[in-house]
């Protein structure tokens, strides 16, 4: 009987799953087709030089780069307006599991997810890339180059430094939930300062052009994240002690 009961829980969570996935999915493709109607102006607006507001010159080295480049804004213009949607389903099919106060706390989290997105899209697009276009466009000149973007090449170039710095935006509230369910807390942050740190050396080299100013400077703002992390884990863990002590002095 007992295994009965357990096989329906388990179906009856599959079949909330497999309902939120669709509710996702049917947002996403909503939101996907009516991003093809803004996708024009976002694409004209990508191909401004950040810094001199001079338009980029982009060929197409195959038949299908513009539709390829259209549907891939199309894609990252939908998943950021289904991002906050997508984390409350998430929210949703597990807040029963969760306490009252726990879950109230994870809802909170929800557009902060979405705000830190914007904010590391924002530094990424209008500080690390232009850094990146002007190192490159520096070097191929000294090496008498003559520059002739793709557009496929162009758009990969940028996604591939503006997504990445996006999610890393989300450190401080991924640490801040880890903290939450315990599975952190500010000494074991310290401890791991040194081994953070390289890391996110590694990271900035990895996502800058090759040169230590522009590492530098991609550099500055992770460590910050990585400190206010700590800080604000700090402060969880404090609050989170407070009230262990006081649910200890009222059953003793």
């Amino acid at each position: 009987m007992a295994e009965d009961t357990d096989k329906q829980s388990v179906v009856e969570h599959l079949a909330e799953l497999r309902r939120r996935l669709v509710y996702v999915l049917s947002v996403f493709v909503f939101v996907l087709v009516a991003a093809f109607f803004v996708v024009d102006p976002i694409y004209h607006y990508l191909t401004l030089n950040v810094l001199s507001g001079v338009r980029i010159e982009l060929n197409a080295f195959s038949f299908w780069d513009g539709v390829g480049v259209y549907t891939k804004i199309a894609m990252v213009v939908a998943l950021g307006i289904t991002l906050p949607f997508m984390l409350y389903q998430i929210w949703a099919f597990v807040s029963p599991g969760l306490k009252p106060a726990e879950r109230k706390a994870t809802l909170r989290y929800i557009p902060f997810v979405f705000i830190c997105f914007l904010i590391g899209l924002a530094f990424g697009y209008f500080v690390v890339f232009p850094l990146a276009m002007t190192f490159t466009g520096s070097l191929n000149k000294q090496l008498g180059l003559i520059e002739t973007y793709g557009m496929a090449d162009y758009f990969k170039f940028l996604m591939n430094i503006v997504l990445p710095i996006s999610l890393l935006f989300e450190l401080p509230l991924v640490i801040l939930f880890l903290t939450g369910i315990r599975i952190l807390n500010p000494q074991r942050l310290q401890k791991m300062r040194r081994v953070a740190y390289f890391i996110l050396v590694v990271i900035s080299v990895m996502i800058t052009p090759a040169d230590l100013f522009s590492a530098f400077l991609v550099l500055i703002p992770l460590v910050l994240l990585y400190e206010l992390s700590v800080l604000l884990s700090r402060r969880v863990y404090a609050k989170q002690q407070a009230a262990d002590a006081e649910r200890a002095e009222r059953y003793n």
